[in-house]
Formats: C-alpha cells, structure tokens, sequence
C-alpha cells in the first residue's frame, strides 16, 4: 500500500471513532475497547508468553516461535543461540507480550501500549506467514477465520484504545484526575 492510501484509511478509521465517540463518549469507549482486549485477547497473549518461559530463561520455543530460522540452525540448544542478538530480540519479544496486554487490560500508558501492541500484532502476522507457512487469506471474502480477518478485528480493537485511550475507569484516567 502506498502511503497515500494508509494515510486515507487512517483518516477515515479515526472519522469512524470521532462519531463512535460523539454517541457514546470518548470514556465509554476506551473502557469497552479495553473489556473486550481483556475478555478476547488478554488471555491469548498471557499464555503464548507462558510457552516461551522454561523456568527463569527462554525456552526453545521461544525461539522457535521468533525466530524459527535461528532455532533451526542452532538445532534448538537455546545455550548455544548468541545472545546478541537473538536473545535479546526473543527476550525483548517475550517482555512485550507479557507487558503490552497487561498495561491496556489495567490502562495504563493505554494508547502507547495499544500501539506498540498493534506493532506487535503485524511482526507476529509477518512471522506467523513468512516462518510458519501460514496462510494469510483474503479480506471481507466470507471466511472470518482466516488470518488477515482475525488480525484486522485484532488491530481494530487495540486501534480505539489508541484514539481514544484508557477512559476514566483506567489508571491513566485516575494519574490525569491526580494531576489535575
């Protein structure tokens, strides 16, 4: 795409919220976009990061799911992966998936976090396709199921929380009403 049309859905996508926000509030908003990361996507996150711990380090699954092409090479012995940079790269992965999700669930730097999640959901999308072979699909062909659907509805969700933040019933909401 170029950025001519990017720059065009991004206005559009934000007119979209302007109006939500118009009927419902910008508060209400932010505080259902946040309930339904919470109930559909937290879950989700919290234990794809769980597989990619083996006690205190990365697992091999962690890299694995990264970094296949790595995992590969070094036939899966996680001591004998390079820390810079794969390890740091795996680690700084694994950190994002634990804290990303954490701080939109309890809103808290709510629009930093929804973005650096949607960068997040793009890197996975890329490795999911390129790495694991899976299929992408077709957009609006029918078939929800397929991974382009899926990870719209994904970045759709996180997307609100970046325009219109945590609400009043997040932390960033309560830090604004103490500074005030």
């Amino acid at each position: 795409m170029t950025d001519h049309v990017i720059g065009k859905l991004a206005r559009c996508y934000a007119t979209l919220i302007d109006a939500i926000v118009g009927r419902v509030g910008r508060d209400h908003l932010g505080l259902a976009s946040r309930l339904v990361f919470v109930l559909l996507l937290l879950p989700y996150y919290f234990n794809s990061a769980l597989t990619k711990i083996d006690g205190v380090g990365l697992s091999a699954g962690a890299f694995a799911q990264i970094l296949p092409p790595i995992a590969e090479q070094y036939l899966y012995d996680t001591t004998a992966i390079p820390f810079f940079p794969w390890h740091l790269i795996v680690w700084a992965g694994t950190m994002a998936e634990f804290a990303l999700p954490v701080l939109i669930a309890i809103g808290l730097l709510t629009r930093l976090s929804a973005l650096g999640m949607i960068g997040f959901v793009i890197v996975q999308t890329i490795v999911d396709v390129v790495f694991h072979g899976a299929a992408l699909g077709s957009l609006a062909n029918g078939l929800p199921t397929e991974l382009i659907d899926q990870r719209l509805l994904w970045v759709f969700v996180l997307g609100i929380s970046v325009f219109a933040g945590g609400g009043k019933a997040s932390l960033d909401g309560v830090l604004n009403r103490m500074r005030a």
